[in-house]
């Protein structure tokens, strides 16, 4: 039984990959957080303005519903969070996730991809979701770019 957790939001599944990439490094669970209202191409659009994600990330206290849960959050001392980077943040469907479990005594891992922002202030904006007590890391910002050797370095310094 596994004391890492890797939980991920993948929009187009590039996410997915990296985060099936921890995952097999750190011999965590996985679990995907998965809206119950699934994303679709006309959603994500970005430059439209009544799109569904411009109008989730326009709403800071927006939450949408998640179609699972973690079974048992309570095994796991360490937690990483991936998401694609939407508007320099996590999507809105990772800060309902976040709301949902009492990570206190744990630490979060925020990891983003992105064809070219960084993570950005994510960190501080996770601990303030999470509340005090939660270890948040500074996160990274990865991609399809970043080698297995390079990956393995990261979560070898993250000292979990």
């Amino acid at each position: 039984m596994s004391n890492v957790l890797v939980a991920f939001f993948s929009a187009s599944g590039v996410t997915a990959e990296v985060a099936k990439s921890i995952a097999a490094g750190e011999n965590a669970d996985l679990f995907e957080i998965r809206p119950v209202e699934p994303y679709t191409a006309a959603d994500l659009d970005w430059t439209n303005k009544e799109s569904r994600s411009t109008v989730e990330m326009s709403d800071p206290d927006c939450r949408p519903a998640v179609a699972e849960k973690v079974a048992d959050m309570d095994k796991y001392d360490a937690v990483f969070v991936g998401f694609p980077i939407w508007w320099q943040r996590e999507p809105s469907v990772v800060d309902t996730f976040l709301d949902s479990y009492d990570f206190k005594g744990k630490t979060i891992i925020p990891f983003c991809t992105s064809g070219g922002n960084g993570i950005g202030n994510t960190a501080e904006r996770i601990s303030g979701i999470v509340g005090e007590g939660v270890k948040v890391d500074t996160g990274k910002r990865l991609g399809g770019e970043i080698s297995e050797s390079d990956l393995k370095l990261w979560m070898e310094g993250l000292g979990i």
